[in-house]
């Protein structure tokens, strides 16, 4: 494992959302005469009051970043403000304005004003959900995750320009790019945590995909432990453990509704003011995307995930 670096000024991109909360309190904990700047586009609230945590609303443009990052000294960034692809969550526009465009802009100032280390929030749903999907996918597997959905060009299209950054900038700074599975637990309010706790949300009965799952506490802790200790790659996250859909669903124990695959896709578009689930997501429970963590594991160590995908589950269903 990498000798670990001690943080000092940290800019956290995307501090409304839960997983970036959680990951200032752990940085906090490890670090505590760090400074963390929060920022985010959305009205920010609910964000622990801390000495070593200062945050601000304001929006992604280049005059904007420019300003903040003269008047901090940022030595880490950790870029965790990618916009998902719930309906609830605006139109395409918004999100390639604040996926790629402010991203490209996030990448360019790093350079500019010397920070030592960016850690990059990409998905594994770059990868796609496809039939001929090997078992475990590793970093260097085809991104084919928009060839079915043009939704998803965006988000693939992000994870390309931070990775073709990244070797074209190796030498300069420090880049790192996660590839989480399904990050779960009981502040996450994506779309998978949606699907499995909405009453009467169909689940397929002629499919049953593998799974994996990552706590919300786990997926933070890598995020810091990325800016500590990871070398400049890719790295997939996600556990050793594998669990079906099925398997899952009923771990959380919410009724579904049993139909086949066929009624599922009829469905989702029926239900969408209620179940708010992407439609790419359809493919998910019809086949596997399941990642291959040896690369993560060889260079934070083994003993890095505190639950299993059980037992995330498990914790889900008391909330």
């Amino acid at each position: 494992m990498n000798e670990r670096t001690k943080l000092k000024s940290v800019l956290i991109i995307g501090i409304q959302g839960a997983l970036a909360k959680i990951t200032a309190e752990i940085l906090i904990k490890k670090h505590p005469e760090i400074k963390i700047h929060g920022v985010d586009s959305r009205e920010i609230d609910q964000v622990p009051n801390r000495t070593q945590l200062t945050t601000q609303q304001l929006k992604y443009t280049r005059t904007n970043f420019e300003k903040m990052f003269r008047e901090h000294h940022f030595d880490t960034i950790l870029h965790l403000g990618r916009l998902g692809h719930s309906p609830a969550l605006g139109n395409i526009h918004k999100r390639i304005d604040i996926n790629l465009v402010g991203t490209n802009t996030i990448l360019e100032l790093a350079h500019k004003f010397n920070c030592k280390k960016v850690v990059i929030l990409s998905t594994h749903h770059v990868y796609g959900a496809h039939s001929d999907n090997s078992m475990f996918l590793k970093e260097d597997a085809p991104l084919r995750g928009s060839f079915k959905y043009a939704e998803l060009r965006d988000v693939v299209e992000m994870d390309q320009m931070c990775t073709n950054w990244m070797w074209k900038n190796q030498n300069q700074i420090d880049t790192v790019v996660l590839r989480p599975c399904n990050i779960i637990g009981p502040q996450i309010k994506n779309s998978i945590t949606q699907y499995l706790k909405t009453p009467y949300a169909p689940l397929p009965i002629d499919y049953n995909p593998m799974f994996q799952f990552v706590h919300e506490f786990d997926m933070a802790s890598i995020i810091v432990g990325s800016a500590e200790a990871l070398k400049t790659g890719i790295y997939n996250v996600a556990g050793d453990d594998v669990i079906s859909l099925h398997e899952a669903a009923g771990i959380i124990g919410v009724r579904k509704l049993k139909v086949p695959i066929i009624v599922v896709e009829q469905l989702a578009k029926i239900m969408t003011p209620i179940w708010k689930f992407p439609h790419y997501l359809i493919d998910y429970l019809k086949f596997p995307s399941t990642l291959d963590n040896s690369e993560l594991k060889k260079n934070l160590g083994g003993d890095i995930f505190r639950f299993s995908a059980k037992e995330a589950l498990e914790l889900l269903k008391l909330h």
